[in-house]
């Protein structure tokens, strides 16, 4: 149960990037309900708990983890071309390369002048990436590197870490 609701609120995700809470919130309410719904709890109950021991993050979240997601696949060759296209690593430019975030592994996040603009992939992707601590990267397998992709935003929403 639990795989199906999660699944139809992860497809397509990337695309809810930079939306306000007000817009996420009945995706947010879907998630509330899913939890209330697999735990058996009361409507009345406090879901904060439930997510906390289910280990789900919040909508908002688990948009930046599949955008971390795509970006490390397509960094290891794994995404299709047409994503890998959107992303450049600083350190393929010169006039970046010199740069402490090029040894990092970073990735180039174009300016843009509106907020619709902030939204596309090639600037969302890349600004995500780059708020993640540089060793997570150093998990090579997709299994190893999703676990703790996951575990290190958790503790950044629940504050602990």
């Amino acid at each position: 149960m639990s795989v199906f609701v999660l699944s139809r609120l992860d497809y397509c995700n990337a695309a809810l990037v930079g939306l306000p809470a007000s817009t996420l919130s009945p995706f947010q309410g879907v998630l509330h309900a899913a939890a209330c719904l697999i735990l058996n709890l009361r409507p009345r109950h406090h879901v904060s708990a439930a997510l906390r021991e289910l280990h789900w993050l919040p909508v908002a979240q688990r948009i930046d983890y599949k955008l971390c997601l795509l970006v490390h696949k397509s960094s290891h060759g794994q995404a299709p071309e047409y994503i890998s296209n959107m992303l450049k690593p600083t350190a393929n430019d010169p006039s970046l390369s010199t740069l402490r975030t090029a040894a990092n592994g970073n990735f180039f996040a174009p300016r843009t002048n509106r907020r619709f603009g902030d939204r596309a992939f090639s600037v969302a992707a890349p600004k995500a990436w780059n708020s993640l601590l540089t060793d997570l990267d150093c998990y090579l397998f997709n299994g190893r590197f999703q676990t703790s992709l996951e575990d290190h935003i958790y503790c950044q929403v629940s504050g602990v870490g």
